[in-house]
């Protein structure tokens, strides 16, 4: 549809066009004006604006002004009229799209909430597209919204006002991100999203070592310092260059490139006669090794004894190729 508008809105501008070149060179020729006199003319005849001649038209002169006039008043009114359904249309169709982005917002369960699609954010949104987790991204920027809008559910707005948090349907959501730029905006997002659901896991992006406290003080469960990690890396980078390289195999991206795996220990549906590591066999089933061990209180083991007892509500991480990720998730139908 918008092309079609686009391609009207082309023929109307190219009618205007060849009707003012049309008067420009007709009133040259018959009256013999300069091109200054014969675009004043011109403008003043299709506009019917009614200002006075430059001087007397010949016959052949007040023949050719006629069928100018007429003309131009069929080509200005189509020009018109294409303008008018096209912003109609647009805001429209802006409409229309915004109540279908609501629909399937309201549709969501236990889904993330991305406030800002700076480089964080859109960072976060390729992973969690990568894993198919459904997510929600908040953002005031139009231009980033007609961009993206296509592809991303977006909800346009500020992160700070309770009115947007609902619209991105933070009552039913599990997750919120905020990777806004400025640490105060990320302190109120956290505020208001922990009062308003309490259970909300809520990962806050913050810029200076001071602001980390206070949010999670206001509720966050998680704070992430970019900056710090950015310069841990590349110092690690140069400490002990091949055992981090190794670790970002470990963190490919994409549900099949991925060699970790964090499995719940209720998903092992059909083992749950058993009490411990030992007893899932995993290395011998799938080729997977259990690395890490998460208690139902969140303490972590790394590297656990195989007779450790599973508890109900623990999680294990499991170390594997590619394609034994995979083995493990069809056979466990995770």
């Amino acid at each position: 549809m918008i092309r079609l508008f686009r391609s009207k809105m082309y023929l109307a501008i190219s009618l205007i066009v060849v009707v003012l070149a049309t008067g420009i060179i007709g009133y040259r020729v018959l009256s013999n004006l300069s091109w200054l006199d014969a675009f004043y003319m011109t403008v003043i005849t299709v506009t019917t604006v009614g200002f006075s001649e430059v001087g007397p038209l010949s016959v052949e002169a007040k023949i050719f002004t006629v069928f100018l006039i007429i003309s131009s008043v069929f080509i200005f009114a189509f020009a018109i009229s294409v303008v008018t359904e096209y912003i109609l249309s647009r805001n429209s169709l802006d409409v229309l799209k915004k109540k279908k982005v609501k629909t399937m917002i309201n549709k969501l369960t236990n889904h993330v909430i991305i406030c800002g699609f700076g480089r964080n954010g859109k960072q976060a949104a390729i992973r969690l597209e990568a894993y198919k987790r459904p997510f929600v991204v908040v953002e005031n920027d139009k231009e980033v919204i007609e961009k993206f809008g296509d592809t991303i559910l977006f909800v346009e707005g500020d992160a700070n006002e309770d009115e947007v948090l609902l619209e991105a349907g933070i009552k039913q959501a599990k997750y919120i991100i905020t990777t806004l730029p400025d640490d105060a905006a990320n302190l109120f997002v956290v505020l208001s999203a922990r009062q308003m659901n309490k259970s909300l896991n809520i990962i806050s992006r913050a810029s200076l070592v001071t602001s980390q406290k206070k949010l999670k003080l206001a509720g966050a469960n998680q704070v992430i310092m970019p900056d710090k990690i950015g310069g841990d890396h590349m110092a690690s980078l140069v400490v002990m260059p091949d055992l981090i390289s190794f670790m970002d195999e470990l963190s490919l991206e994409g549900e099949h490139t991925t060699n970790l795996e964090e499995v719940a220990i209720e998903d092992f549906a059909e083992e749950v006669e058993h009490k411990s590591l030992r007893d899932l066999d995993l290395r011998r089933k799938t080729g997977c090794t259990i690395i890490g061990y998460i208690a139902p209180d969140g303490k972590y083991t790394i590297n656990p004894e195989a007779d450790m007892q599973l508890q109900p509500k623990s999680k294990v991480i499991v170390l594997g190729r590619p394609e034994q990720i995979r083995k493990l998730n069809e056979m466990f139908h995770i």
